[in-house]
């Protein structure tokens, strides 16, 4: 079914796989934006409605998880990771308690940042929702960085459709995924070391 959609992505499609992407389903993001905007460059889509399309499906499912966290509780979202279809799924409690501990760490912000990271970015919605996080904001930093991460993607694709056949595409956007998830990795290290050491800076001064 998944491997159809990829090939008859449209804008309902964008959407739908986003949103399952953003639950607890497997779906890569990196395979469905960047093959879009791949195929917006040769005029059959547009990319902003891409990119929009695909922010808006993020932003649904993460709302799931995070209404499923929020008022189910920890003992029933451990219960499913833990479960045969939390495994087909590719979810365990490590998986789950791995995103409480990032969210621990960096705060609300992190679900801005964590759509950039693998793993994080599809469960990072339900530790906010276990914290009880304002949805307004949860919204609001979700739609940011689901729309940075999708911009990215988009604009892999677009660049790619310039000296890759289609045959080949899937095989570079993995190598190329590799690249960018760990580039944007380093930069996030590097942009949360800057913070802790101004923040350390201003407290010495005072």
């Amino acid at each position: 079914m998944l491997s159809s959609l990829l090939h008859h992505l449209n804008y309902p499609t964008i959407f739908f796989l986003m949103l399952l992407e953003s639950t607890v389903v497997p779906v890569p993001s990196e395979l469905v934006v960047s093959p879009a905007a791949y195929h917006a460059a040769s005029g059959d889509l547009n990319v902003w409605l891409i990119i929009l399309f695909a922010t808006l499906g993020a932003d649904c499912g993460a709302t799931i998880n995070y209404l499923a966290a929020r008022y189910l509780g920890r003992p029933l979202i451990y219960r499913f990771a833990n479960s045969r279809l939390g495994h087909l799924c590719l979810l365990n409690q490590e998986k789950v308690e791995k995103s409480e501990r990032y969210f621990d760490q960096h705060g609300a912000t992190a679900t801005l940042t964590g759509r950039f990271i693998p793993v994080i970015r599809h469960l990072i919605s339900l530790p906010a929702g276990l914290a009880r996080m304002s949805y307004p904001r949860f919204i609001l930093f979700t739609t940011i960085g689901a729309a940075l991460w999708h911009s990215v993607l988009a604009g892999l694709g677009w660049w790619m459709h310039t000296f890759v056949p289609e045959d080949e595409l899937e095989a570079h956007l993995h190598q190329y995924g590799d690249y960018i998830k760990w580039g944007i990795l380093a930069l996030l290290v590097i942009a949360i070391v800057w913070i802790v050491i101004r923040k350390k800076t201003k407290k010495s001064n005072q």
